[in-house]
């Protein structure tokens, strides 16, 4: 699995202008949570690139202000671990928790 970093706000138009093409998902990982290390171990054990998701990594810890613009440009309410996946430019499918898996990814999409 190929992780594309997510590091500035600026990053978002261009997730927006992206997801019309394909699905985008957002990870958004607690670097200090156990639970978010185990819900991103178990997506990238599960992770199928057939899927034609493209996947982004926010590190919470490092880039809080992205985290914030996230929740409030695509109207979900920030969750450690939490996954978006974006599509159309609009917020699609949301988990958070043990609620994140691959699974409910695809069936989404």
């Amino acid at each position: 699995m190929n992780w594309n970093k997510l590091t500035s706000e600026e990053q978002l138009d261009g997730i927006r202008h992206e997801s019309a093409q394909h699905p985008v998902l957002i990870f958004k990982h607690s670097t200090t949570c156990s639970i978010s290390a185990m819900a991103l171990s178990r997506m990238e054990r599960n992770w199928n690139e057939q899927a034609g998701i493209k996947p982004y990594y926010l590190d919470l810890q490092a880039n809080r202000s992205v985290s914030n613009k996230i929740a409030n440009e695509f109207g979900v309410e920030h969750e450690s671990p939490q996954v978006l996946l974006i599509r159309n430019g609009e917020c699609v499918y949301d988990a958070s928790h043990m609620a994140i898996s691959f699974d409910g990814l695809r069936q989404a999409v």
